[in-house]
């Protein structure tokens, strides 16, 4: 698993606090008095998968959003009630929150008619925290939680005792992680011939063209509204808009702001949006060459004008970002902390402070996907405002990424650059990985003992006051030392037909359609 598939969907979102999540969305398209009619059959578009589907090794949107209609998690994260009981009916931790406990829930069959039990549970977990595996929800367990460590003590408790104290480790089991599909015990691989699980529909077809669900009539819950679900795989957003638009497909999930501006002129499209954390991150070298100077950082983070970025770059399906990973979204966020804005007289006199009056120049590397070669330019004229040259080295991503295992990687060794981050549920991975001293994806190489202490206080807190209060201390030093610029984060975008309801679409991106119907 490559850190680039990872960071591109927010793979192993899992890493959070109880407060946090920004969850499911749920469309009101079309939304009457009316009784919602059960029987649709509701087409849905999507790239094609990027691999061979597997729950414990898939990182792209298509695969997550197939496994979806058949696969569900111990908990679901939902913006308005926080995480929801599904295969777990309760949880309950130990005293410094080192040990958590799951009662799973009675009289659930997998499809094959297997009854689910605390084995299965127990089994699908040591899969993922398997370093033989190839799981990608490592990277979120790696210092959480080890193999040999998650135990059935009856058959319906299972037992989970952690690396650390970590106050907010039922986002791990809940559907953050989206690789935590409980599978059954005995499952061996060859996923794609069964899509075995729990959920209210069932495998009829999958082929190189799309898969169609039916409705799972031994579901343990409500049975699903829809009869059937088809998904069509296209080749690129464009063909899929146009799909849209051409009403060959009822809904398509996770698109860009572009995309929908095209499309919101359509009476006949519903656009609904939901505050996600997706973002680019600028990272500049702290270790080395005039970024080691903190002055130079913040000067090069004043010359945005955030708002007008959103705006612009983001059509404003975005909110503006304070350079730091707690976006507004997460309920621990310190709303107190003073926005960031642009500032060009104070980022001239800061560089002067530092030595630089007459500017300097610098390269900054960064990968080909999406905006990100547009905001490249955004920060290029930003800077040139007050005399920072910026040389624009805009590569393919397997050139950028890599191979850090072997120590060559553009992404880690460039003095400025800019990674896209995916949608987390929870802040706790991009306070870790790209900021801790040692961080796997540090590319800022920044080293500060006093964050790295604040980081495993707040990681360890439950009490959500207390989490805020460690919360605003973090903003706080990484908007003084700023080795990170985070200007703005996208919207989760999702478009249906107009009488389409009841979509549950959440930012990672993941899709629940048992509830959808068409007035």
């Amino acid at each position: 698993m490559t850190r680039r598939t990872l960071l591109r969907l927010g793979a192993a979102a899992a890493t959070g606090m109880l407060s946090g999540g920004a969850g499911l969305m749920l469309s009101t398209a079309a939304r009457a008095a009316t009784t919602p009619k059960p029987g649709a059959h509701i087409r849905v578009a999507s790239l094609v998968p990027a691999a061979a589907v597997d729950p414990v090794r898939l990182t792209d949107s298509a695969s997550i959003l197939l496994v979806n209609q058949t696969g569900e998690y111990l908990l679901n994260d939902d913006p308005h009630r926080g995480l929801v009981p599904v295969l777990a009916e309760s949880w309950r931790h130990n005293a410094d929150a080192s040990v958590w406990e799951f009662t799973i829930r009675r009289n659930v069959k997998f499809h094959d008619g297997q009854i689910l039990g605390a084995r299965d549970v127990v089994a699908t977990f040591e899969r993922l925290v398997d370093p033989a595996s190839a799981s990608a929800a490592l990277s979120a367990f790696r210092g959480v939680l080890s193999k040999g460590n998650i135990k059935a003590l009856d058959d319906h408790t299972v037992q989970f005792r952690l690396d650390a104290p970590n106050g907010n480790f039922p986002y791990y089991v809940s559907s953050d992680t989206y690789n935590g599909v409980i599978l059954p015990a005995n499952y061996s691989g060859h996923y794609e011939k069964t899509f075995i699980g729990t959920g209210p529909f069932r495998l009829d077809q999958y082929t190189s063209g799309g898969a169609r669900f039916v409705r799972n009539t031994a579901y343990w819950g409500p049975q699903a509204l829809p009869e059937r679900v088809e998904f069509s795989f296209f080749a690129d957003e464009a063909a899929i808009g146009l799909a849209l638009l051409g009403q060959q497909t009822d809904l398509v999930v996770g698109i860009s702001a572009q995309q929908s501006r095209l499309l919101a002129s359509n009476p006949a499209i519903t656009i609904t949006r939901l505050p996600s954390t997706q973002h680019d991150q600028v990272h500049m070298r702290t270790d080395q060459g005039p970024f080691k100077d903190k002055r130079v950082r913040q000067a090069l983070a004043l010359t945005l004008d955030r708002p007008k970025l959103v705006e612009g770059l983001l059509h404003g399906y975005g909110q503006v970002g304070n350079d730091h990973p707690f976006a507004a979204v997460y309920p621990s966020a310190d709303r107190a902390v003073a926005q960031r804005t642009q500032d060009l007289k104070t980022a001239r006199a800061l560089l002067a402070q530092a030595g630089f009056a007459n500017g300097f120049s610098t390269t900054l590397v960064t990968e080909k996907l999406g905006d990100i070669p547009q905001f490249a330019v955004v920060l290029q004229n930003a800077a040139r405002a007050v005399g920072i040259d910026i040389r624009l080295k805009v590569e393919d991503q397997s050139l950028y990424y890599g191979d850090a295992q072997f120590g060559h990687s553009d992404w880690l060794d460039s003095t400025l650059g800019i990674t896209d981050y995916g949608h987390r549920g929870t802040p706790n991975l991009v306070l870790s990985a790209p900021l801790l001293s040692g961080g796997a994806w540090n590319a800022a190489h920044f080293r500060n003992p006093a964050y790295d202490a604040l980081v495993k206080q707040y990681v360890s807190t439950v009490d959500l006051n207390a989490q805020r209060t460690t919360a605003g201390k973090i903003e706080q030093l990484l908007l003084d030392e700023t080795p990170l610029i985070i200007s703005a984060y996208r919207d989760a975008i999702t478009a249906c037909a107009a009488n389409l309801s009841g979509v549950q679409a959440a930012a990672i991106p993941q899709l629940q359609l048992a509830n959808a119907w068409f007035s």
